[in-house]
């Protein structure tokens, strides 16, 4: 037992210390560069040892976007936590900076969940509950805020087209948000608005255009779009 959980000790050691050179790969070469041999030589291995931990680039790539995937859902958990339970619209923007302070802060892990897909490579199911994290808290914000009488949308707003109530049902039962279609379409509206300003942000989108004070931009806007859903300040 002893000696099995010493090897267990080394090989996850060796885990890590492969996933923390392919991080640094990720800002060097990109996704679609990720190479195994070239990790192994940096950890003084012959590249047929690596293959034990690692089968292929893509196992690689599957570990490193899962570790994405629950850091940016950590960070957004206790954002959440954070934040007095009935302040629905502070509970959102916390989680919104969570997001983007994690974004700046790991520009290529990010660029690696949200940016272009890597050419050949095809996420298996494993990432998916991973990648749902941050969602769910976004979902219990509104479901919660639902729940307590606490959505007012701003303004008359068209209702969800009908071709789309089997998308919205599918958002619905994905990250158990309990609201009608038409708070279901402005949450998505406004959970792809964040993803989309933070991408613009960290991708260069914003040169020349925001400048001056980009976080209170930001600020801004995800209040913006907090109000859509309909979450009082």
């Amino acid at each position: 037992m002893a000696a099995r959980t010493a090897r267990e000790r080394v090989r996850a050691e060796l885990i890590r210390e492969i996933t923390d050179i392919a991080r640094r790969q990720l800002g060097t070469e990109g996704a679609a560069g990720l190479s195994l041999r070239a990790v192994a030589r940096e950890m003084g291995m012959v590249s047929s040892a690596i293959y034990r931990y690692f089968p292929s680039r893509d196992d690689l790539l599957t570990a490193l976007i899962i570790d994405g995937y629950n850091a940016v859902g950590e960070a957004v958990e206790q954002a959440d936590a954070g934040t007095p339970a009935e302040d629905f619209a502070g509970r959102w923007l916390a989680v919104c900076r969570a997001v983007r302070e994690w974004a700046l802060a790991h520009p290529h892990e990010y660029a690696l969940l949200y940016g272009s897909p890597v050419p050949g490579y095809k996420a298996p199911d494993d990432t998916v509950s991973a990648a749902a994290r941050d969602t769910v808290v976004f979902a219990r914000i509104v479901s919660a805020a639902h729940a307590a009488g606490a959505i007012d949308p701003a303004g008359p707003l068209p209702p969800p087209p009908p071709s789309i109530a089997e998308d919205l049902a599918r958002v619905r039962a994905a990250v158990d948000l309990a609201a009608p279609d038409d708070v279901v379409v402005r949450a998505l509206t406004a959970w792809a608005g964040l993803y989309g300003t933070v991408s613009f942000e960290l991708f260069g989108q914003f040169a020349n255009t925001v400048e001056d004070d980009r976080a209170a931009y930001f600020d801004h806007t995800m209040t913006l779009l907090g109000r859509l859903v309909g979450l009082k300040s």
